[in-house]
Protein backbone atom coordinates (compact mmCIF):
# COMPACT_ATOMS: atom_id res chain seq x y z
CA UNK A 1 0.00 0.00 0.00
CA UNK A 2 1.45 3.50 -0.78
CA UNK A 3 2.36 5.45 2.22
CA UNK A 4 0.21 8.37 1.87
CA UNK A 5 -2.87 6.27 1.62
CA UNK A 6 -2.06 4.14 4.43
CA UNK A 7 -1.51 7.56 6.41
CA UNK A 8 -5.07 8.74 4.66
CA UNK A 9 -6.86 5.13 5.67
CA UNK A 10 -5.28 5.16 9.41
CA UNK A 11 -6.42 8.78 9.89
CA UNK A 12 -9.84 8.03 8.59
CA UNK A 13 -10.41 5.31 10.52
CA UNK A 14 -9.53 6.80 13.88
CA UNK A 15 -11.72 9.82 13.39
CA UNK A 16 -14.44 6.87 13.14
CA UNK A 17 -13.09 5.65 16.37
CA UNK A 18 -13.47 8.94 17.89
CA UNK A 19 -16.80 10.12 16.57
CA UNK A 20 -18.57 6.32 18.12
CA UNK A 21 -19.56 6.03 21.33
CA UNK A 22 -19.23 2.93 23.42
CA UNK A 23 -22.69 2.41 25.50
CA UNK A 24 -21.77 1.96 29.32
CA UNK A 25 -24.82 2.90 30.56
CA UNK A 26 -26.52 -1.05 30.36
CA UNK A 27 -23.16 -2.75 30.26
CA UNK A 28 -24.26 -4.81 33.28
CA UNK A 29 -26.51 -6.54 30.74
CA UNK A 30 -25.85 -9.40 28.23
CA UNK A 31 -25.83 -8.22 24.72
CA UNK A 32 -24.51 -4.62 25.40
CA UNK A 33 -21.58 -5.97 27.27
CA UNK A 34 -21.10 -8.57 24.41
CA UNK A 35 -21.53 -5.73 21.82
CA UNK A 36 -18.96 -2.84 23.61
CA UNK A 37 -16.19 -5.90 24.25
CA UNK A 38 -16.17 -7.16 20.92
CA UNK A 39 -16.23 -3.94 19.00
CA UNK A 40 -13.12 -2.95 21.17
CA UNK A 41 -10.76 -6.11 20.43
CA UNK A 42 -12.32 -5.59 16.61
CA UNK A 43 -10.98 -2.08 16.48
CA UNK A 44 -7.81 -3.38 18.83
CA UNK A 45 -6.90 -6.22 16.26
CA UNK A 46 -7.35 -3.70 13.19
CA UNK A 47 -4.65 -1.08 14.77
CA UNK A 48 -2.46 -3.66 15.80
CA UNK A 49 -2.36 -4.75 11.77
CA UNK A 50 -1.78 -1.22 10.94
CA UNK A 51 0.78 -0.63 13.65
CA UNK A 52 2.63 -3.89 12.75
CA UNK A 53 1.54 -2.42 8.82
CA UNK A 54 4.16 0.78 10.12
CA UNK A 55 6.62 -0.65 11.83
CA UNK A 56 7.55 -2.92 8.64
CA UNK A 57 7.67 0.10 6.62
CA UNK A 58 9.79 1.91 8.83
CA UNK A 59 7.64 4.04 10.61
CA UNK A 60 9.51 3.75 13.78
CA UNK A 61 12.58 5.55 12.63
CA UNK A 62 11.37 7.44 9.24
CA UNK A 63 14.02 10.47 10.05
CA UNK A 64 16.90 8.15 9.46
CA UNK A 65 16.72 8.35 5.94
CA UNK A 66 17.26 12.42 5.92
CA UNK A 67 20.59 12.36 6.59
CA UNK A 68 21.70 12.72 2.10
CA UNK A 69 18.86 15.85 2.04
CA UNK A 70 19.54 19.49 2.79
CA UNK A 71 22.48 21.80 2.72
CA UNK A 72 25.07 18.59 4.67
CA UNK A 73 24.98 16.45 1.29
CA UNK A 74 27.93 15.50 0.79
CA UNK A 75 30.31 16.93 -1.78
CA UNK A 76 30.37 20.06 -4.15
CA UNK A 77 26.72 21.44 -4.79
CA UNK A 78 26.15 24.39 -6.91
CA UNK A 79 24.90 27.72 -5.33
CA UNK A 80 21.88 27.49 -7.53
CA UNK A 81 21.27 23.51 -6.69
CA UNK A 82 21.07 24.55 -2.81
CA UNK A 83 17.90 25.98 -2.63
CA UNK A 84 16.04 22.89 -4.65
CA UNK A 85 17.96 20.58 -1.93
CA UNK A 86 16.54 22.09 0.64
CA UNK A 87 13.24 21.91 -0.57
CA UNK A 88 13.00 18.44 -1.30
CA UNK A 89 14.94 18.01 2.26
CA UNK A 90 11.64 20.04 3.62
CA UNK A 91 9.08 17.99 2.11
CA UNK A 92 10.85 14.58 3.09
CA UNK A 93 11.09 15.80 6.84
CA UNK A 94 7.34 16.89 6.55
CA UNK A 95 6.67 13.50 4.96
CA UNK A 96 8.59 11.71 8.03
CA UNK A 97 6.83 13.76 10.89
CA UNK A 98 3.58 12.31 9.26
CA UNK A 99 4.61 9.34 9.43
CA UNK A 100 6.30 9.79 13.18
CA UNK A 101 2.98 11.46 14.50
CA UNK A 102 0.40 8.47 12.42
CA UNK A 103 2.01 5.95 14.69
CA UNK A 104 1.77 7.41 18.15
CA UNK A 105 -1.59 7.94 17.22
CA UNK A 106 -1.77 4.31 16.64
CA UNK A 107 0.41 3.19 19.26
CA UNK A 108 -1.38 5.11 21.84
CA UNK A 109 -5.21 3.99 20.75
CA UNK A 110 -3.69 1.11 20.82
CA UNK A 111 -2.67 1.04 24.00
CA UNK A 112 -5.86 2.70 25.17
CA UNK A 113 -7.93 0.03 23.81
CA UNK A 114 -5.98 -2.87 25.46
CA UNK A 115 -6.47 -0.48 29.16
CA UNK A 116 -10.23 -0.79 27.84
CA UNK A 117 -10.36 -4.66 27.22
CA UNK A 118 -8.89 -4.98 30.44
CA UNK A 119 -11.30 -3.36 32.74
CA UNK A 120 -14.20 -5.10 31.03
CA UNK A 121 -12.33 -8.63 31.11
CA UNK A 122 -11.81 -8.01 35.41
CA UNK A 123 -15.66 -6.56 35.22
CA UNK A 124 -17.72 -9.59 34.10
CA UNK A 125 -17.77 -13.43 33.45
CA UNK A 126 -20.58 -15.40 31.68
CA UNK A 127 -21.58 -18.49 32.80
CA UNK A 128 -23.44 -21.44 31.61
CA UNK A 129 -26.85 -22.10 32.54
CA UNK A 130 -26.58 -25.95 32.04
CA UNK A 131 -23.63 -26.75 34.12
CA UNK A 132 -22.93 -23.42 35.58
CA UNK A 133 -19.44 -23.55 34.04
CA UNK A 134 -18.04 -19.80 34.32
CA UNK A 135 -15.87 -18.01 31.08
CA UNK A 136 -13.74 -14.74 31.28
CA UNK A 137 -14.99 -12.49 28.66
CA UNK A 138 -11.88 -13.61 26.09
CA UNK A 139 -12.45 -17.32 26.96
CA UNK A 140 -15.96 -16.96 26.14
CA UNK A 141 -15.63 -15.11 22.99
CA UNK A 142 -12.59 -17.57 21.52
CA UNK A 143 -16.04 -20.68 22.20
CA UNK A 144 -16.73 -19.89 18.64
CA UNK A 145 -13.65 -18.78 17.25
CA UNK A 146 -12.46 -21.89 15.42
CA UNK A 147 -16.41 -21.70 13.69
CA UNK A 148 -16.00 -18.44 12.91
CA UNK A 149 -12.79 -19.25 10.77
CA UNK A 150 -14.09 -22.02 8.85
CA UNK A 151 -17.12 -19.72 7.89
CA UNK A 152 -14.95 -16.87 6.86
CA UNK A 153 -12.61 -19.67 4.72
CA UNK A 154 -15.35 -20.51 3.58
CA UNK A 155 -16.66 -17.28 2.19
CA UNK A 156 -13.54 -16.30 1.49
CA UNK A 157 -13.25 -19.14 -1.63
CA UNK A 158 -16.71 -18.16 -2.65
CA UNK A 159 -16.43 -14.61 -2.53
CA UNK A 160 -13.38 -12.52 -4.32
CA UNK A 161 -14.66 -9.24 -3.09
CA UNK A 162 -14.22 -10.40 0.97
CA UNK A 163 -10.32 -10.23 -0.09
CA UNK A 164 -10.49 -6.36 1.06
CA UNK A 165 -8.69 -6.07 4.17
CA UNK A 166 -11.81 -3.59 4.99
CA UNK A 167 -14.44 -5.57 4.39
CA UNK A 168 -13.14 -8.42 5.89
CA UNK A 169 -12.60 -6.43 8.86
CA UNK A 170 -16.63 -5.27 8.76
CA UNK A 171 -17.30 -9.14 8.35
CA UNK A 172 -15.60 -10.24 11.33
CA UNK A 173 -17.40 -7.52 13.58
CA UNK A 174 -20.76 -8.29 12.74
CA UNK A 175 -19.99 -12.15 12.89
CA UNK A 176 -18.00 -11.64 16.67
CA UNK A 177 -21.28 -9.72 17.59
CA UNK A 178 -24.17 -12.10 16.22
CA UNK A 179 -22.01 -15.26 16.80
CA UNK A 180 -23.15 -18.35 18.79
CA UNK A 181 -20.49 -19.68 21.22
CA UNK A 182 -20.92 -23.37 22.72
CA UNK A 183 -20.00 -24.79 26.26
CA UNK A 184 -18.01 -27.90 26.56
CA UNK A 185 -21.17 -29.10 28.11
CA UNK A 186 -22.54 -28.63 24.66
CA UNK A 187 -25.57 -26.29 25.47
CA UNK A 188 -25.19 -22.60 24.55
CA UNK A 189 -27.22 -20.73 26.59
CA UNK A 190 -25.23 -18.26 29.13
CA UNK A 191 -25.81 -15.42 31.53
CA UNK A 192 -23.94 -12.57 31.97
CA UNK A 193 -23.00 -12.14 35.74
CA UNK A 194 -21.15 -9.02 37.35
CA UNK A 195 -17.36 -10.35 38.86
CA UNK A 196 -18.03 -8.31 42.47
CA UNK A 197 -14.04 -9.62 43.20
CA UNK A 198 -12.33 -7.77 40.06
CA UNK A 199 -10.20 -5.26 40.44
CA UNK A 200 -11.76 -2.23 37.24
CA UNK A 201 -12.98 0.91 36.77
CA UNK A 202 -15.39 1.41 34.37
CA UNK A 203 -15.72 4.86 34.39
CA UNK A 204 -12.32 5.98 32.55
CA UNK A 205 -13.26 4.15 29.82
CA UNK A 206 -15.15 7.20 28.22
CA UNK A 207 -11.91 8.97 29.10
CA UNK A 208 -9.40 6.85 27.40
CA UNK A 209 -7.65 8.16 23.92
CA UNK A 210 -8.94 5.22 22.24
CA UNK A 211 -8.72 7.06 18.80
CA UNK A 212 -5.11 8.05 20.32
CA UNK A 213 -6.06 12.16 20.46
CA UNK A 214 -4.07 12.08 23.75
CA UNK A 215 -2.91 15.97 22.69
CA UNK A 216 -6.76 16.92 22.26
CA UNK A 217 -7.98 15.37 25.82
CA UNK A 218 -4.84 16.74 27.77
CA UNK A 219 -5.59 20.45 26.15
CA UNK A 220 -9.22 19.94 27.46
CA UNK A 221 -7.68 19.90 31.18
CA UNK A 222 -8.30 21.93 33.96
CA UNK A 223 -4.76 23.25 35.59
CA UNK A 224 -5.36 20.93 38.60
CA UNK A 225 -6.41 18.11 35.96
CA UNK A 226 -3.17 18.87 34.19
CA UNK A 227 -1.17 18.41 37.77
CA UNK A 228 -3.46 15.16 38.29
CA UNK A 229 -1.91 14.29 34.91
CA UNK A 230 1.98 14.86 35.83
CA UNK A 231 1.80 13.07 39.30
CA UNK A 232 -0.09 9.89 38.05
CA UNK A 233 3.11 10.05 34.93
CA UNK A 234 5.82 10.31 38.12
CA UNK A 235 3.95 7.80 39.67
CA UNK A 236 3.73 5.14 37.19
CA UNK A 237 7.76 6.09 35.26
CA UNK A 238 8.98 5.05 39.09
CA UNK A 239 12.23 3.11 38.05
CA UNK A 240 14.12 -0.08 39.52
CA UNK A 241 17.12 -0.88 39.98
CA UNK A 242 18.76 -1.07 36.71
CA UNK A 243 20.33 -4.21 35.19
CA UNK A 244 23.35 -4.04 32.96
CA UNK A 245 22.18 -4.63 29.24
CA UNK A 246 25.58 -3.71 27.56
CA UNK A 247 28.85 -2.43 28.41
CA UNK A 248 30.30 0.48 26.18
CA UNK A 249 34.35 1.11 25.85
CA UNK A 250 36.50 3.01 23.90
CA UNK A 251 39.55 1.50 22.86
CA UNK A 252 43.13 2.59 21.25
CA UNK A 253 45.19 -0.61 19.78
CA UNK A 254 47.61 -0.85 17.42
CA UNK A 255 47.11 -1.60 13.77
CA UNK A 256 49.65 -1.99 11.00
CA UNK A 257 52.39 -0.06 13.16
CA UNK A 258 49.36 2.46 13.48
CA UNK A 259 47.21 3.19 17.03
CA UNK A 260 43.79 3.23 16.35
CA UNK A 261 40.72 4.56 18.47
CA UNK A 262 37.54 2.63 18.55
CA UNK A 263 34.48 2.46 20.58
CA UNK A 264 32.92 -1.23 20.70
CA UNK A 265 30.11 -2.03 22.33
CA UNK A 266 29.49 -5.55 24.63
CA UNK A 267 26.42 -7.68 24.95
CA UNK A 268 24.91 -8.44 28.85
CA UNK A 269 27.09 -11.51 29.08
CA UNK A 270 30.55 -9.90 29.46
CA UNK A 271 29.94 -7.90 31.92
CA UNK A 272 31.83 -9.98 34.18
CA UNK A 273 35.04 -10.33 31.38
CA UNK A 274 34.69 -7.42 28.99
CA UNK A 275 38.39 -7.34 29.32
CA UNK A 276 39.49 -10.80 28.39
CA UNK A 277 36.95 -10.26 25.12
CA UNK A 278 38.31 -7.03 24.38
CA UNK A 279 42.24 -8.56 24.60
CA UNK A 280 40.76 -11.62 22.63
CA UNK A 281 39.49 -9.45 20.01
CA UNK A 282 41.61 -6.71 19.30
CA UNK A 283 45.69 -8.25 21.26
CA UNK A 284 47.01 -7.87 24.31
CA UNK A 285 47.91 -4.55 23.44
CA UNK A 286 44.66 -2.86 23.63
CA UNK A 287 44.45 0.05 25.87
CA UNK A 288 40.71 0.90 27.16
CA UNK A 289 40.41 4.09 27.48
CA UNK A 290 36.38 4.92 28.31
CA UNK A 291 34.55 2.28 30.07
CA UNK A 292 30.58 2.77 30.69
CA UNK A 293 28.20 0.37 31.83
CA UNK A 294 24.11 0.70 29.81
CA UNK A 295 21.46 -0.07 32.52
CA UNK A 296 17.70 -0.99 31.57
CA UNK A 297 15.88 0.56 34.24
CA UNK A 298 11.85 -0.61 33.72
CA UNK A 299 9.44 1.42 34.98
CA UNK A 300 6.43 -0.29 37.27
CA UNK A 301 4.35 0.55 33.50
CA UNK A 302 7.22 -0.02 31.23
CA UNK A 303 4.95 1.49 28.08
CA UNK A 304 5.00 5.57 27.31
CA UNK A 305 1.70 5.25 25.57
CA UNK A 306 0.12 3.10 28.65
CA UNK A 307 1.33 5.39 31.03
CA UNK A 308 -0.31 8.01 28.99
CA UNK A 309 -3.43 6.98 28.74
CA UNK A 310 -3.73 5.54 32.14
CA UNK A 311 -2.97 9.07 33.43
CA UNK A 312 -5.66 11.02 30.77
CA UNK A 313 -8.49 8.34 31.56
CA UNK A 314 -7.63 8.60 35.42
CA UNK A 315 -7.37 12.62 35.39
CA UNK A 316 -10.19 12.94 33.26
CA UNK A 317 -12.49 10.98 35.47
CA UNK A 318 -10.91 12.62 38.47
CA UNK A 319 -12.15 15.96 36.95
CA UNK A 320 -15.71 14.65 36.56
CA UNK A 321 -15.47 13.27 40.62
CA UNK A 322 -14.51 17.07 41.38
CA UNK A 323 -16.48 19.01 39.03
CA UNK A 324 -19.53 17.03 41.12
CA UNK A 325 -18.11 17.73 44.11
CA UNK A 326 -16.43 20.61 43.79
CA UNK A 327 -19.25 23.52 45.39
CA UNK A 328 -19.41 21.15 48.74
CA UNK A 329 -15.87 20.86 49.32
CA UNK A 330 -14.89 24.89 48.53
CA UNK A 331 -17.92 25.81 50.51
CA UNK A 332 -16.52 23.89 53.59
CA UNK A 333 -12.84 25.09 52.96
CA UNK A 334 -13.44 29.00 52.17
CA UNK A 335 -15.28 31.73 54.13
CA UNK A 336 -17.88 33.15 51.35
CA UNK A 337 -17.87 30.90 48.27
CA UNK A 338 -20.45 32.88 46.40
CA UNK A 339 -17.65 35.87 46.15
CA UNK A 340 -15.74 33.36 44.39
CA UNK A 341 -18.29 32.27 42.36
CA UNK A 342 -19.31 36.05 41.61
CA UNK A 343 -15.61 36.58 40.16
CA UNK A 344 -15.45 33.44 38.43
CA UNK A 345 -18.33 34.61 36.39
CA UNK A 346 -17.09 38.65 36.36
CA UNK A 347 -13.90 37.28 34.68
CA UNK A 348 -15.57 34.65 32.31
CA UNK A 349 -18.03 36.82 30.93
CA UNK A 350 -15.11 39.42 30.37
CA UNK A 351 -12.61 36.94 28.14
CA UNK A 352 -15.52 35.92 25.97
CA UNK A 353 -16.06 39.75 24.66
CA UNK A 354 -14.33 40.89 21.80
CA UNK A 355 -15.40 44.80 20.71
CA UNK A 356 -14.94 45.59 17.31
CA UNK A 357 -12.92 48.51 18.31
CA UNK A 358 -10.24 46.36 19.10
CA UNK A 359 -7.78 45.28 16.95
CA UNK A 360 -4.57 44.18 18.58
CA UNK A 361 -3.87 41.36 21.28
CA UNK A 362 -2.55 43.72 23.51
CA UNK A 363 -5.66 46.47 23.75
CA UNK A 364 -7.55 43.51 24.02
CA UNK A 365 -5.96 42.07 27.40
CA UNK A 366 -5.57 45.70 28.69
CA UNK A 367 -9.32 46.65 27.84
CA UNK A 368 -10.11 43.13 29.78
CA UNK A 369 -8.44 44.12 32.60
CA UNK A 370 -10.29 47.46 33.09
CA UNK A 371 -13.44 45.83 31.98
CA UNK A 372 -13.03 43.23 34.87
CA UNK A 373 -11.95 46.01 37.69
CA UNK A 374 -15.06 48.29 36.72
CA UNK A 375 -17.04 45.03 37.04
CA UNK A 376 -15.65 44.45 40.54
CA UNK A 377 -15.49 47.81 42.06
CA UNK A 378 -19.58 47.89 40.84
CA UNK A 379 -20.26 44.68 42.70
CA UNK A 380 -18.10 45.56 45.68
CA UNK A 381 -15.25 42.98 45.26
CA UNK A 382 -12.91 46.10 44.61
CA UNK A 383 -11.86 49.11 46.66
CA UNK A 384 -12.00 52.32 44.28
CA UNK A 385 -7.77 52.08 44.55
CA UNK A 386 -8.04 48.57 42.87
CA UNK A 387 -7.52 46.61 46.27
CA UNK A 388 -9.61 42.75 46.01
CA UNK A 389 -12.26 42.34 49.07
CA UNK A 390 -9.64 40.64 51.70
CA UNK A 391 -12.19 37.92 52.52
CA UNK A 392 -12.00 37.24 48.26
CA UNK A 393 -8.04 37.33 48.62
CA UNK A 394 -8.15 34.57 51.39
CA UNK A 395 -10.40 32.64 49.66
CA UNK A 396 -8.82 32.55 45.89
CA UNK A 397 -5.35 31.79 48.33
CA UNK A 398 -7.30 29.19 50.16
CA UNK A 399 -9.09 27.72 46.56
CA UNK A 400 -5.41 27.07 45.33
CA UNK A 401 -4.04 24.89 48.26
CA UNK A 402 -7.47 22.73 47.92
CA UNK A 403 -6.41 22.29 44.09
CA UNK A 404 -2.58 21.42 44.44
CA UNK A 405 -3.61 19.48 47.87
CA UNK A 406 -6.80 17.46 46.96
CA UNK A 407 -8.34 18.08 43.88
CA UNK A 408 -5.30 16.83 41.77
CA UNK A 409 -4.72 14.18 44.57
CA UNK A 410 -7.75 12.53 43.89
CA UNK A 411 -6.43 11.19 40.49
CA UNK A 412 -3.14 10.00 41.81
CA UNK A 413 -5.10 8.12 44.94
CA UNK A 414 -7.36 6.29 42.04
CA UNK A 415 -5.12 4.70 39.97
CA UNK A 416 -2.92 3.81 43.51
CA UNK A 417 -5.31 2.28 45.09
CA UNK A 418 -6.32 0.39 42.16
CA UNK A 419 -2.97 -0.87 41.19
CA UNK A 420 -2.37 -1.82 45.00
CA UNK A 421 -5.67 -3.61 45.07
CA UNK A 422 -4.80 -5.98 41.82
CA UNK A 423 -1.28 -6.53 42.91
CA UNK A 424 -2.72 -7.87 46.36
CA UNK A 425 -5.66 -9.75 44.78
CA UNK A 426 -3.79 -11.71 42.26
CA UNK A 427 -0.93 -14.39 42.06
CA UNK A 428 2.17 -13.42 40.15
CA UNK A 429 1.56 -15.68 37.18
CA UNK A 430 -1.66 -14.20 36.40
CA UNK A 431 0.07 -10.96 36.46
CA UNK A 432 3.04 -11.88 34.13
CA UNK A 433 1.12 -13.39 31.23
CA UNK A 434 -1.88 -11.29 31.04
CA UNK A 435 -2.06 -7.74 31.02
CA UNK A 436 -5.20 -7.00 32.90
CA UNK A 437 -6.57 -3.41 33.20
CA UNK A 438 -3.15 -2.37 33.09
CA UNK A 439 -1.51 -2.91 30.49
CA UNK A 440 2.73 -3.44 30.92
CA UNK A 441 2.54 -3.67 34.69
CA UNK A 442 5.67 -5.18 36.54
CA UNK A 443 4.78 -8.82 38.25
CA UNK A 444 7.35 -7.79 40.91
CA UNK A 445 8.35 -4.05 41.62
CA UNK A 446 11.35 -3.68 44.18
CA UNK A 447 11.84 -1.47 47.19
CA UNK A 448 12.18 1.58 45.17
CA UNK A 449 9.35 1.20 43.40
CA UNK A 450 7.16 0.35 45.97
CA UNK A 451 7.72 3.66 47.49
CA UNK A 452 5.20 5.26 45.91
CA UNK A 453 2.59 3.23 47.94
CA UNK A 454 3.80 4.68 50.94
CA UNK A 455 0.80 6.80 52.03
CA UNK A 456 -2.38 8.10 50.76
CA UNK A 457 -3.81 11.04 51.32
CA UNK A 458 -6.04 11.20 53.75
CA UNK A 459 -8.42 13.64 52.89
CA UNK A 460 -9.33 12.65 49.61
CA UNK A 461 -9.85 9.00 50.40
CA UNK A 462 -12.65 10.22 53.21
CA UNK A 463 -13.79 12.48 50.44
CA UNK A 464 -14.13 9.68 47.84
CA UNK A 465 -15.49 7.12 50.62
CA UNK A 466 -18.39 9.36 51.71
CA UNK A 467 -19.08 11.58 48.68
CA UNK A 468 -18.50 8.45 46.03
CA UNK A 469 -19.07 5.41 48.15
CA UNK A 470 -15.95 4.47 47.27
CA UNK A 471 -14.47 1.24 49.16
CA UNK A 472 -11.23 2.55 49.70
CA UNK A 473 -9.28 1.44 53.04
CA UNK A 474 -7.18 4.28 54.68
CA UNK A 475 -4.30 2.31 54.63
CA UNK A 476 -0.50 3.32 56.42
CA UNK A 477 2.96 2.19 55.04
CA UNK A 478 0.95 -0.22 51.92
CA UNK A 479 4.38 -0.98 50.61
CA UNK A 480 5.23 -3.08 53.13
CA UNK A 481 2.12 -4.78 52.57
CA UNK A 482 3.12 -5.66 48.98
CA UNK A 483 6.39 -6.65 50.40
CA UNK A 484 4.74 -9.07 52.21
CA UNK A 485 2.89 -10.28 49.65
CA UNK A 486 5.53 -11.02 47.43
CA UNK A 487 7.56 -12.65 50.10
CA UNK A 488 4.79 -15.19 51.10
CA UNK A 489 4.06 -15.64 46.83
CA UNK A 490 7.75 -16.94 46.69
CA UNK A 491 6.71 -19.66 49.73
CA UNK A 492 3.72 -20.40 47.96
CA UNK A 493 5.36 -20.91 44.51
CA UNK A 494 5.30 -24.92 43.39
CA UNK A 495 2.91 -25.66 46.40
CA UNK A 496 0.12 -26.44 44.04
CA UNK A 497 -2.18 -25.30 47.09
CA UNK A 498 -5.66 -23.97 45.87
CA UNK A 499 -5.64 -20.13 46.96
CA UNK A 500 -8.34 -17.37 46.91
CA UNK A 501 -5.94 -14.07 46.22
CA UNK A 502 -8.79 -11.94 46.49
CA UNK A 503 -9.53 -13.04 50.15
CA UNK A 504 -6.05 -13.42 50.40
CA UNK A 505 -5.85 -10.16 49.87
CA UNK A 506 -8.07 -9.15 52.28
CA UNK A 507 -6.49 -11.50 55.05
CA UNK A 508 -3.14 -9.58 54.62
CA UNK A 509 -4.10 -6.63 55.37
CA UNK A 510 -6.26 -7.59 58.19
CA UNK A 511 -3.40 -9.59 59.64
CA UNK A 512 -0.79 -6.85 59.20
CA UNK A 513 -2.54 -3.86 60.25
CA UNK A 514 -5.64 -2.97 63.35
CA UNK A 515 -8.62 -3.47 60.69
CA UNK A 516 -11.09 -5.96 61.43
CA UNK A 517 -11.81 -8.60 59.03
CA UNK A 518 -15.14 -7.56 58.22
CA UNK A 519 -14.03 -4.32 57.28
CA UNK A 520 -11.39 -5.90 54.78
CA UNK A 521 -14.05 -8.30 53.60
CA UNK A 522 -16.25 -5.64 52.48
CA UNK A 523 -13.74 -3.59 50.67
CA UNK A 524 -13.02 -6.69 48.57
CA UNK A 525 -16.40 -8.37 48.27
CA UNK A 526 -15.63 -11.80 49.82
CA UNK A 527 -16.75 -13.65 52.97
CA UNK A 528 -15.40 -12.91 56.02
CA UNK A 529 -14.94 -17.30 56.63
CA UNK A 530 -12.71 -17.23 53.50
CA UNK A 531 -10.66 -14.35 54.84
CA UNK A 532 -10.40 -16.14 58.36
CA UNK A 533 -9.13 -19.21 56.24
CA UNK A 534 -6.41 -17.56 54.28
CA UNK A 535 -5.70 -16.15 57.82
CA UNK A 536 -4.36 -19.17 58.99
CA UNK A 537 -3.02 -20.32 55.61
CA UNK A 538 -0.37 -16.93 56.26
CA UNK A 539 0.08 -18.12 59.55
CA UNK A 540 1.35 -21.95 58.44
CA UNK A 541 3.06 -20.66 55.74
CA UNK A 542 4.99 -18.34 57.95
CA UNK A 543 5.19 -20.57 61.26
CA UNK A 544 4.18 -24.37 60.54
CA UNK A 545 3.04 -25.72 63.69
CA UNK A 546 2.34 -29.70 62.76
CA UNK A 547 5.42 -31.81 61.83
CA UNK A 548 3.59 -32.32 58.62
CA UNK A 549 3.56 -29.30 57.47
CA UNK A 550 7.03 -28.55 58.21
CA UNK A 551 7.90 -31.44 56.05
CA UNK A 552 5.55 -30.44 53.44
CA UNK A 553 7.45 -26.50 53.28
CA UNK A 554 10.91 -28.28 53.30
CA UNK A 555 9.75 -30.23 50.39
CA UNK A 556 8.52 -27.17 48.84
CA UNK A 557 11.77 -25.12 49.51
CA UNK A 558 13.81 -28.18 47.93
Amino acid sequence: MDESILISNTEKFLNEIQKEHINLESIYKFKVFKSAYCKLTDRLNKLQEMKEDMDSKGYTAPYRSLNKYGSNVPGDIAFEELNEVNRHGQYFRMKATAKKNILNRVKSANDAHKIAIGHLEEYGVFKCESCSKSYKPSTYMGLSKQEQLKDKNHTEKNDDNTSNKQEKFKYDQNYSENSKEECSCGTNEFKFEINKTGVYRLEIIPYLPLSGNYMVLMSEMTSWGREALKKILNLLKQERKGVVKTVSAVIRFKENKRWIKKRVTLDSEYVDCYEEEIRKQYGKNVRIEFLQFHRTKPTIINDKHARMALAIGYSKYAENIVQNNKEAILKDKTSNIYKLAKYDEIVRDVKLQRPKFIVEEDSLEEWQRFEVENRLKTVGLMSKRENLDPQLLQDMKKRKTVEKNLFSEVGPTLIIWDIFKYYLTTSYDRRKRYGGPFPYLRSDIDRKQRKIFENMNKEVVKILKINESEKIIELQNMDLLLNKKFNLERKIKGSHIQIDYVAMGAAIISSNCNISVSLSSKAFNVTEKSVEKEIKNINTFKNPKTNKSKKFLEMIKK
